[in-house]
C-alpha cells in the first residue's frame, strides 16, 4: 500500500501518476495524518468499476435464483448464444 501526504500530489504529480500507471495500484493521500483521498490511473479505475458492476449483476441473479426465479438450462443458453452470434454474422 502506497501512502503519501497530500502535499506529495502537488510536488510529485508525475511520479505518482507514473507509479499508478505502471503498478495499477492506488496511492492513498493523507491530510494531517488522516486518510483523505485515493488516486489511481483511469484504466485501473475503469477496470475496477466494471468488476464491481459484474459482481453486482451476478449477486442480483443469484438472489433471484435463490428466490425461485426461473433460470435457463445450459442447452437454452447455448441455443440463445448461437442465435445471437448467427444474427450478428448475418448482418455483415
Amino acid at each position: 500500500m502506497n501512502i503519501r501526504p497530500s502535499a506529495a500530489i502537488r510536488q510529485n504529480y508525475n511520479e505518482i501518476s507514473e507509479f499508478c500507471k505502471k503498478s495499477g495500484e492506488p496511492v492513498y493521500l493523507t491530510k494531517n495524518g488522516e486518510g483523505d483521498l485515493v488516486v489511481m490511473d483511469i484504466e485501473s479505475f475503469t477496470k475496477r468499476e466494471k468488476m464491481l458492476k459484474l459482481r453486482e449483476d451476478l449477486l442480483a441473479v443469484e438472489e433471484a435464483r435463490l428466490n425461485g426465479e426461473k433460470g435457463f438450462s445450459i442447452d437454452e443458453v447455448a441455443t440463445a448464444m448461437e442465435t445471437a452470434i448467427s444474427g450478428v454474422l448475418n448482418e455483415k
